[in-house]
């Protein structure tokens, strides 16, 4: 074999792998289409018209929050495992909690169950400040960096028992917890700022409704949403709430 016909194989299999490599993973101008389709059929279509929250929708990219195996489903409409037994809530999902909280930019968040990082990041476009709340430090750990990565500086990340909340930085305006406990945890309660909004998953895994509550006049008030299915609040030593 001449060295000439030797290098032009070469090339054709470089040029092979590279149009694979390619062809595996999509473009960001195609994430970006799929983004917008969501949020137009899966969003939108259900009756979500809070302007500033589509706009968050269609602004972070849901696939980084999304392990790469998984990356080609980022869109679609239905939850996705994140690993440690968690997972990424459904776009829809994400969407009504965040709107029913009514994000106003002034404002401080507390979420409780960090995960992926994505709800954050979503929160980070609508509030001044976002406090985060993960009890698997791994999952906590990567969001953050990954938070970091991404650019969301109003975003402070805590490796802890989210059912205790995180009283130092409280009172605050809206609390969104994105794990079940059986019961609505009295530390938020507390927590939660005059006039202050918290929407949460509460019950067993096989019953359990997303509630809202209202702290009015020093009083909760609650007022149940729809049937939802969230993994559980996890505490210290892997025990549930």
């Amino acid at each position: 074999m001449t060295k000439r016909f030797h290098i032009i194989i070469c090339l054709c299999v470089y040029s092979f792998c590279s149009v694979c490599c390619v062809a595996s993973e999509p473009k960001e101008e195609e994430y970006t289409r799929l983004r917008h389709e969501m949020v137009k059929n899966q969003i939108e279509s259900r009756g979500i018209f809070h302007p500033r929250v589509l706009d968050a929708l269609k602004t972070v990219p849901r696939h980084r929050f999304v392990p790469e195996k998984n990356r080609n489903l980022a869109y679609n409409d239905h939850p996705l495992p994140i690993g440690e037994d968690q997972t990424i809530s459904q776009p829809y999902i994400v969407a009504l909690m965040t709107e029913i909280l009514n994000p106003d930019p002034d404002q401080t968040v507390l979420e409780i169950g960090t995960g992926s990082g994505y709800q954050a990041a979503i929160l980070a476009q609508l509030y001044k400040q976002v406090y985060t709340i993960e009890i698997i430090e791994s999952l906590g750990k990567r969001s953050q960096n990954l938070l970091a990565e991404r650019g969301y500086r109003n975003v402070q990340v805590k490796i802890g028992d989210g059912y205790q909340g995180w009283k130092e930085h409280s009172p605050f305006d809206a609390i969104i917890v994105t794990c079940a406990p059986t019961h609505i945890p009295e530390p938020l309660k507390e927590q939660l700022a005059e006039g202050g909004k918290m929407i949460i998953p509460v019950g067993e895994a096989y019953d359990q409704r997303l509630v809202l509550l209202v702290k009015e006049k020093g009083k909760i008030r609650e007022k149940e949403v729809i049937p939802v299915r969230f993994v559980p609040m996890m505490g210290e030593n892997g025990k549930t709430y």
